[in-house]
Order: structure tokens, then C-alpha cells, then sequence
């Protein structure tokens, strides 16, 4: 590196910290990228791999009428490096994108690796170096020391809730004379996998199910448990059947649009498994996030038609995600309010999701990189998704700042009706966003 480059330094090689790394090379700024793998992990991570999925292998819809398929469409035409391995590694899932986790991963880590305006960098970092533009990307499991640093730099109490990742079973162990392939209506792919439920059957899987015991938190996990709070869109199973009878099937067990091809009726309930790696022989339990015992979850998942002698390849995790109170200390760039070269990233910040931590990752890499230029920093605005989620986390909603995905409740309103219903609107919203979204490439791109 000449002397004369400008530097940024990235703490984490998550979604959000890879993302940053790689948009900020590409305004040919030097990236120093701190990563504690493989000397450490977090309690939540398997492999040294860069940019590893922990929990569900999916990024959602794929229809740019529903928020996130049009932010992931926002960053595909921003050259999100995140979207490029997701595209590259994808699997069958119907309407939605999801990918093989390890190809993705690898594919990712393979890309950092192998730029050489990125430095990569193995150890735990436990203060910022403030004399640096940095970006802290640490995810929501950062080190304890490195927490308690940025807390007390920041003069304000961690936030935590608690995450949850579902269950993935082996598809050879899978009973498919009971089971079938199908998407919700017949709409894309017959990619996942169904196992229908009758009445009876549902009642003795509740039963189990709400009486089961769940797993005793992990020690880094203790201190929070009395605050506990659990993030709505990452509920455990055990914890929404425990909200009443009919939760479920309305919720992760509905049948609808789900017809059995044996009885040519939709069934009481149905559970489905979406596939987790290319070679289809991995398929997660969709919306079967849970902290039950892996005995109990052995023995209340088994009780599913088609999983009686369900493998499983991974059982369901619960672990403490920790977030900082953004709208008191963040702006819309993800800069620190009282200190501009600090940039934040990822779900530390209080976005949630792989697709919006990516999405504040490519914001706050190309914002920390035209800092280092000295170059005004941009704000996509609240017409596009990417620049609706960074005024929320800068601003916050009514009452306490909770964790936030993608919608279209916090992108700006049209100012104007569009016939033909909702969809017709989400996709005029979807064209003014992607419209805008051009526009600020154009603006932005380096002469």
C-alpha cells in the first residue's frame, strides 16, 4: 500500500463487514478488515469461513413487490458483493432467494481473500482506533470485551434480544411417502418439502410441544435472561404455540395454497422444510426456530408426519443478539453523531435480517470510503428501502427503539393512489425506489 492511499479499518467479516470491505476498495481505498476467526468464535459459529449464515439459509422473497425482494434488487444494482454469492450459491425455494450456506460462505471468503486492497487482519479487537475511519461490524454476538468497550464509549446500556435458528434435518431421513413437494399455490418451483398434519395429530404435536423443556442459556447468555426479549420475527416454536391453540396454523403451519396430492385436500396443518444446500441434502425447518433441549426437540419434532425418523444434521439454537440504541447515536449515514469517522454495520445498529445487514454494510463502505476521499457522504433516501432502513435506525419509530426489517411502512408514501390493490401499489413503489437507486449510482460513481 503507497503511504498517500486513504485507509478505513473494518472490525468483523460478517455480511455487513464484507459488504462494507468490498465497496470501499472499489473507490480504490485500502481496507485493514479485523476478523477473530479462526483464533476465536463467537458461541453461534461453526465454521473460519467469512460471512457465515447462522440461522436460516434463506433472503426471503424474491419479488420486488415485497420489501426485501426490492432491496435486494436496490443492492444487485449497487454491486452488493453479498447479493453476487447469494445469486451464485442459490437453491430452489420457490418464490424466494436462498442459497447453499457453505458455497455461499465460501464464495464470499474467497472474494475477500483474494483482493488485494483488502488486509485481512486475525485478531480481537477490544477498543477502536479512533484516529482511524472505522467501521464496526461485529455483529450481534460481539465480544464481551469489545462490547463493554463500545458501552462505555458510547455511555449507554447494551440492548439484547434473543435470536433463534431452526432445526436442519437430512433429507435421506425424511419419510416422503408421507411427506410431499410443493410450493405454497403452485407458485415457482416445487422446492419445499410438505408434511401434512390431521387434527389429531396436530393436537398431540401441540401437546408435546408446549410442554416441552427448553435448554438452559449458555453462560454469556445469563446475565441478560431476565430481560429477556424476544425479537418477533425470530420467535421460537415453543414460545408462538404457547400464544394459543391456532397460532401456528396461522403463522409457520398454515395449509393453505397446500394441497396433499394423496388426499387431494388441504390438511389441519402443514409443517415445511425448505432445501439448505445444493446437493438437496440438507432441508431447514421453515419457521421452527426453538430453544428446546436437543432431546426434547429429538422427540417433539419426531412426532411431525414424514419426521418420525427425522436426522438431524443441526438442532435449533437460541443466543443473545445485542444492538445499540441507534436513533440516540447514529445518522442516516451510520456515522457516530459525536464522532463522524465511526461508522456502525449490520444487526449491531438494529437492522434485522441478511438482506438489511447487507444493505447498511454497502452504506456505511461506501460512506466511510468517500470519507476517507473527502467526499460528501450520500444519502439514499427514503424513497429506496436501503435509505429508509438507515433513517429509521437514525430516527426510530414511536415508542423504544426495537429491531427493524425491511417494509414498505418505512419508505416514503407516494404521495398519490394506484389502482389495481396492494400489489399494483408495491410495485409502483418498487419502480420509484429502483429509478431513484440508479440515480444515485449514477451520481456516485468515481470520475
Amino acid at each position: 500500500m503507497n503511504n498517500t492511499t486513504p485507509q478505513i479499518e473494518i472490525y468483523g467479516a460478517g455480511l455487513a463487514g464484507c459488504e462494507a470491505a468490498f465497496q470501499a476498495v472499489r473507490y480504490g481505498v485500502h481496507v485493514r478488515l479485523y476478523e477473530i476467526k479462526p483464533k476465536m468464535r463467537t458461541p453461534a459459529h461453526n465454521s473460519d469461513n467469512f460471512a457465515e449464515l447462522v440461522c436460516s439459509n434463506s433472503f426471503r422473497s424474491a419479488k420486488i413487490s415485497n420489501a426485501v425482494g426490492l432491496l435486494k434488487e436496490e443492492l444487485r444494482r449497487m454491486g452488493s458483493l453479498i447479493i453476487e454469492a447469494a445469486d451464485a450459491t442459490a437453491v430452489p425455494a420457490g418464490s424466494a432467494l436462498a442459497v447453499d450456506r457453505t458455497q455461499f460462505s465460501e464464495y464470499i471468503t474467497n472474494k475477500i481473500r483474494n483482493c488485494d486492497k483488502i488486509e485481512i487482519i486475525n485478531e480481537e479487537v477490544t477498543q477502536i482506533n479512533k484516529k482511524s475511519i472505522c467501521i464496526v461490524a461485529t455483529g450481534p454476538l460481539t465480544t464481551e470485551p469489545f462490547s463493554a468497550y463500545i458501552m462505555n464509549m458510547l455511555g449507554s446500556e447494551s440492548l439484547h434480544f434473543f435470536d433463534a435458528a431452526a432445526p436442519i434435518v437430512d433429507f435421506s431421513s425424511i419419510n416422503m411417502e408421507k411427506a410431499f413437494f410443493a410450493s405454497r399455490y403452485d407458485k415457482g418451483e416445487a422446492s419445499y418439502i410438505n408434511c401434512p398434519m390431521s387434527k389429531e395429530e396436530y393436537d398431540c404435536f401441540y401437546d408435546a410441544l408446549v410442554n416441552a423443556r427448553v435448554a438452559e442459556l449458555k453462560d454469556f447468555d445469563r446475565e441478560a435472561q431476565k430481560d429477556m426479549k424476544v425479537f418477533e420475527g425470530c420467535m421460537p416454536i415453543e414460545v408462538m404455540a404457547k400464544r394459543g391453540y391456532d397460532t401456528l396454523r396461522f403463522g409457520p403451519l398454515k395449509p393453505v395454497g397446500l394441497v396433499d396430492p394423496k388426499t387431494g385436500k388441504e390438511a389441519f396443518a402443514v409443517v415445511q422444510l425448505r432445501q439448505d444446500n445444493s446437493d438437496r441434502t440438507m432441508y431447514n425447518m421453515v419457521g421452527f426456530q426453538t430453544n428446546l433441549a436437543f432431546e426434547e426437540q429429538r422427540r417433539v419434532f419426531r412426532l411431525i408426519p414424514g419426521l418420525e425418523s427425522a436426522e438431524f444434521l443441526r438442532y435449533g439454537v437460541m443466543h443473545r443478539n445485542t444492538y445499540i440504541n441507534s436513533p440516540e447515536l447514529l445518522t442516516l449515514y451510520y456515522t457516530l453523531r459525536t464522532a463522524p469517522n465511526v461508522f456502525f454495520a449490520g444487526q449491531i445498529t438494529g437492522v434485522e435480517g441478511y438482506v438489511e445487514s447487507t444493505s447498511s454494510g454497502l452504506v456505511a463502505g461506501i460512506n466511510a470510503a468517500r470519507c476517507a476521499l473527502g467526499l460528501p457522504l450520500v444519502d439514499f433516501t427514503r424513497e429506496t428501502v436501503t435509505g429508509a432502513l438507515a433513517h429509521y435506525i437514525s430516527l426510530g419509530g414511536s415508542g423504544s427503539f426495537q429491531p427493524m426489517n425491511a417494509n414498505f411502512g418505512i419508505v416514503s408514501p407516494l404521495g398519490y393512489k394506484v389502482r389495481g390493490g396492494k400489489t399494483a401499489k408495491n410495485e409502483a413503489i418498487a419502480q420509484r425506489a429502483l429509478d431513484a437507486i440508479d440515480r444515485v449510482s449514477t451520481q456516485i460513481q468515481l470520475k
